[in-house]
């Protein structure tokens, strides 16, 4: 089957008619009716019943579509990257990240970065890693920042920043000698709150608590590391967080103490491996290289 044959007949499929597949791709209806007999003569078989004008896929026609669908989807996803290519042309920066970086690091980072370039437009948007690699790889995204390195073959991945898992706890915790202290997971008392199931920062927590022996119970589970902050400021609880959200909790709510062991944490800027970085991008990416640094130092 030919690329022409697979779009007409996925738009018969979905349709029902061929009236109503010429409509979907915006061609005559003889071409439609041409490129199908053309297909099922090809094929060595007809796909559809013919009763009175309307068309019954065959079981043949079943089994083809539940594959052609998988082609269509990407032929859409090239759809989409050719209009985003060609797009392009307007100056604009596009930055997709973490909900995590998006709320701590990016807002005084644009705000640097807007000073030196004030008539560039910038879009931003919040996503899960695999979604920031999905953007990139489509063009629908210029800087990707995630706490993840994705290890795609299509994405570059470099780190920016570092820094270490944190516990927080409400103001009023530790004393100020313990708070200079890193807190092991013997340490992780009362009201716990933890990251959902599958959060690679949290499943790393998860086994250095193993391996001291200790098993937190969290009553409390969240889908993101800014609302377990927001939690630990109103004083329900602990919480091990990156040291992202760590340094953007309110100093007046929120004590502070680095986990032990160390766990490692790397701000990634993710970019796609086919296409550089204009100067305003790379220049935003610098500013928020800085940004991060200097708030992970002030921590």
């Amino acid at each position: 089957m030919r690329l022409r044959h697979i779009e007409v007949f996925h738009a018969i499929m979905q349709v029902g008619t061929i009236s109503g597949a010429a409509q979907v791709l915006h061609i005559s209806q003889p071409a439609v009716t041409k490129v199908l007999q053309h297909c099922e003569l090809q094929l060595g078989m007809p796909l559809f019943e013919r009763v009175r004008g309307k068309l019954y896929p065959k079981p043949e026609a079943h089994r083809l579509f539940a594959e052609t669908e998988k082609l269509n989807r990407d032929l859409q996803g090239i759809r989409r990257l050719a209009a985003n290519l060609k797009g392009s042309a307007v100056e604009t920066v596009r930055v997709c990240a973490t909900p995590t970086l998006a709320m701590s690091v990016l807002p005084d980072a644009l705000h640097s970065w807007r000073a030196g370039f004030p008539e560039t437009r910038c879009e931003l948007s919040t996503q899960h890693t695999s979604e920031i690699v999905n953007a990139l790889r489509l063009a629908e995204a210029d800087i990707g920042l995630s706490l993840q390195d994705p290890r795609h073959p299509g994405i570059v991945a470099e780190a920016i920043a570092h820094g270490q898992m944190t516990v927080i706890a409400p103001a009023g915790t530790w004393s100020a000698a313990e708070c200079s202290t890193p807190l092991t997971a013997e340490g992780l008392t009362g009201e716990l709150i933890g990251l959902a199931d599958q959060d690679p920062l949290g499943e790393m927590v998860n086994a250095a608590c193993d391996a001291q022996g200790q098993h937190p119970l969290y009553r409390t589970v969240v889908q993101t590391y800014q609302i377990a902050r927001s939690l630990v400021e109103a004083g329900m609880g602990m919480a091990v967080v990156d040291p992202f959200t760590a340094a953007s909790a309110h100093p007046d709510k929120v004590q502070k103490r680095v986990f032990a062991p160390a766990i490692a944490v790397q701000l990634f800027l993710l970019t796609s491996s086919h296409s550089p970085l204009s100067h305003g991008g790379r220049e935003l990416v610098d500013a928020i290289s800085r940004v991060a640094r200097a708030r992970l130092a002030s921590a």
